[in-house]
């Protein structure tokens, strides 16, 4: 087990998400027939996402497949850490963009994509980019992108019952309480999507570790983090919707921003990732 605990972590981030549904489900019991069509709806819509993962993610970098010939040394690295862990390799892209990035994406291991941007692959040496490419490789095998669709869904699910409290829960008529519905409305969707940012800096904790593993060489990661905070900040992508949707999964947050945007925030603090990095390598961990 990860002396972080991430997964377990995880588990317990998903628990307060299900106790807040839960909460609010047996508030508006009266209306409980109504509460199964935002359930309904919120699973269907989070199995599409889901189940298109790839092609989204890929469509908003308008990434290319690229082969073992066009880019060898990307191919090596996949093949030898897919090999490694003894997983499928995933097919392989590049996004034509100087920001400097990357991602994986897909519903499974065996449908599976990795995808780097122009700019990471100018901006890193080898040896980090191998770091790169093993922590994202862990988010496949994690199956990271379940976890942050399920979590999407359940946040997108408390949204809209809190919204149909505020507007059908806190009628008078109805017997409800118009301020309790209010503060329902407002407090149950903010506190999904933390909960769910929560979730999703907590998969990246783990990918930096059990990329660092598959890798044996966490120091390469560390460098190649502190690479892409300064690479990602001289080019960030553009506040693009499509671009934020799939922001989640790149390995370092690509808009430019601070203060109080970081409190939510989909990515950890990279002086915090890179800390936890060089404890790994010094034996600390």
């Amino acid at each position: 087990m990860h002396n972080h605990f991430n997964g377990l972590k995880t588990a317990a981030l998903f628990g307060f998400m299900w106790a807040a549904l839960f909460a609010i489900w047996a508030a508006l019991g009266a209306q409980s027939g109504m509460l199964w069509l935002f359930v309904l709806f919120g699973i269907g819509s989070t199995t599409w996402g889901y189940w298109n993962s790839a092609k989204l993610a890929i469509r908003s970098m308008h990434a290319y497949p690229v082969t073992e010939a066009e880019q060898p040394a990307i191919y090596r690295i996949v093949h030898e850490l897919s090999a490694a862990a003894g997983k499928p390799m995933p097919a392989l892209y590049i996004s034509p963009t100087q920001a400097p990035n990357a991602f994986a994406t897909g519903r499974n291991p065996e449908n599976a994509a990795v995808c780097c941007t122009e700019g990471i692959l100018g901006l890193l040496d080898e040896r980090e980019l191998r770091g790169v490419l093993g922590h994202e490789l862990m988010h496949v095998y994690n199956r990271d992108i379940l976890t942050s669709s399920v979590a999407a869904g359940i946040a997108g699910i408390i949204t809209s019952i809190a919204q149909f409290a505020m507007f059908f829960g806190g009628r008078r008529e109805n017997g409800g309480n118009p301020i309790a519905a209010l503060a329902l409305a407002l407090l149950a969707p903010l506190a999904a999507t933390v909960i769910q940012l929560a979730i999703s800096r907590t998969r990246e904790f783990d990918a930096d570790e059990d990329g660092a593993r598959l890798t044996g060489d966490p120091l390469a990661l560390a460098s190649a983090l502190r690479k892409l905070e300064l690479g990602t900040r001289a080019a960030p992508l553009p506040q693009d919707q499509k671009l934020i949707d799939v922001s989640h999964q790149m390995i370092a947050n690509p808009f430019a921003g601070g203060g109080f945007a970081k409190l939510f925030a989909t990515h950890p603090p990279m002086d915090q990732r890179i800390a936890r990095l060089q404890a790994m390598a010094s034996g600390n961990r």
